[in-house]
């Protein structure tokens, strides 16, 4: 291992090897594409993850796949946490679609020969590198999550590679081809994902690549066993403040169908997507009540579990339902522990906008489950 390596990174590759998961690597002449997960928290990374792997697949680089960024701003040290995308996902499944290389492996074993001190190139437009003091630099490490997403892997950058008349669409394949081939730029290394946001059509059913580690699902299925009776129907919740000020633009009309992950719901198609509507970004109490209610008898529901970052208004949903109906809310330590039993529910109820309920979704419609949304599917928004 080499010894400029940030010791978490070696910590974690030396486990790996104790662990026999690590098969040497050879260097990939195709080149490398490499990118900051640094917009936002999971479901926003993940819908960047989809768009990136789209994008490695088309210029024929492998992708080094980064951990995932976890925001520690109200929990000791208060500092960011970078998680390995095998943590909880299967990076084997992400292969079955394009070669794909963890980041902390790339970094660990192929950067110190290949992708030296020295040789570190940064990649970005000219509109970001207006940004940094001399206008002509890339501000690769500007602010969080920045610059501690590339201190975790010991990266600074040596020079700057500007791009203009360029985009990350298949559009522009020919040209990322023609200007930046892999013979002398091995590895493009980006400020962030070489993605749209929200995660376009074409690329949403990528998702099957995205596929659950099998010993973090049996980890929340023992818990489930545990807590949760079958049929159960699982809800996505999001109503903090945030969220309120977020879904204002909704109701002074200064945001058309098109707000963060809406396209999952109105439709991708600006002209043709159907109207976002208050209750869609921001359903009320008992619009939350009454579709729980109508779901929950559909379903013979046994139990409602509740995922939420804010009030899960447990209160109301368990008079909707009834005494005999198990109403489950727990404040979750991983996200991403909700997310897996959202996405097994026998019926599931998400919020229109959300990026983190987009993941449920794309889940459960490459396994064939059903989903609903609430204001749109079940009672008018006006109950």
């Amino acid at each position: 291992l080499s010894p400029s390596l940030p010791l978490s990174l070696s910590l974690f590759l030396l486990l790996g090897m104790a662990a026999g998961t690590s098969d040497s690597l050879s260097w990939d002449k195709s080149g490398y594409i490499l990118y900051c997960p640094c917009m936002g928290r999971f479901g926003n990374q993940a819908d960047h993850f989809l768009g990136a792997l789209a994008f490695a697949k088309m210029l024929n680089r492998t992708l080094v796949v980064p951990p995932w960024v976890v925001y520690r701003h109200h929990t000791p040290p208060y500092t960011n946490a970078h998680v390995p995308y095998s943590e909880y996902f299967r990076l084997d499944r992400v292969r079955d679609f394009h070669r794909a290389v963890s980041m902390e492996r790339f970094m660990g074993e192929l950067a110190p020969r290949h992708w030296p001190p020295g040789r570190r190139v940064a990649y970005c437009f000219t509109a970001a590198a207006q940004r940094s003091v001399d206008r002509a630099s890339c501000p690769m490490k500007d602010g969080n999550p920045f610059g501690p997403f590339w201190d975790h892997f010991g990266v600074d950058f040596d020079r700057s590679e500007l791009l203009s008349g360029i985009a990350f669409s298949s559009n522009y394949k020919s040209q990322w081809m023609e200007r930046y081939p892999a013979s002398s730029h091995p590895v493009l290394a980006l400020p962030g994902a070489p993605a749209q946001f929200p995660v376009m059509r074409e690329h949403v059913d990528l998702q099957r690549y995205v596929e659950w580690d099998g010993r973090f699902a049996e980890m929340v299925e023992r818990e489930m066993e545990r807590i949760l009776p079958r049929p159960y129907l699982a809800i996505h919740l999001r109503v903090g403040e945030d969220w309120r000020k977020a879904c204002e633009m909704v109701r002074d009309g200064s945001v058309g169908p098109h707000l963060m992950a809406s396209p999952q719901c109105v439709g991708y198609d600006r002209g043709s997507a159907r109207p976002l509507t208050l209750p869609m970004c921001l359903p009320s109490p008992a619009l939350i009540a009454a579709t729980v209610a109508t779901w929950a008898r559909a379903i013979s529901a046994r139990a409602v579990y509740i995922a939420t970052d804010s009030e899960p208004h447990t209160r109301e949903v368990q008079a909707a339902v009834g005494t005999q109906v198990r109403v489950i809310h727990r404040e979750a330590t991983l996200p991403q522990t909700d997310l897996y039993i959202l996405s097994q529910s026998d019926h599931f109820i998400g919020n229109c906008v959300s990026s983190f309920t987009a993941f449920v979704k794309r889940h459960r419609d490459v396994h064939s489950l059903p989903s609903s949304f609430f204001g749109l599917d079940g009672p008018l928004p006006s109950a």
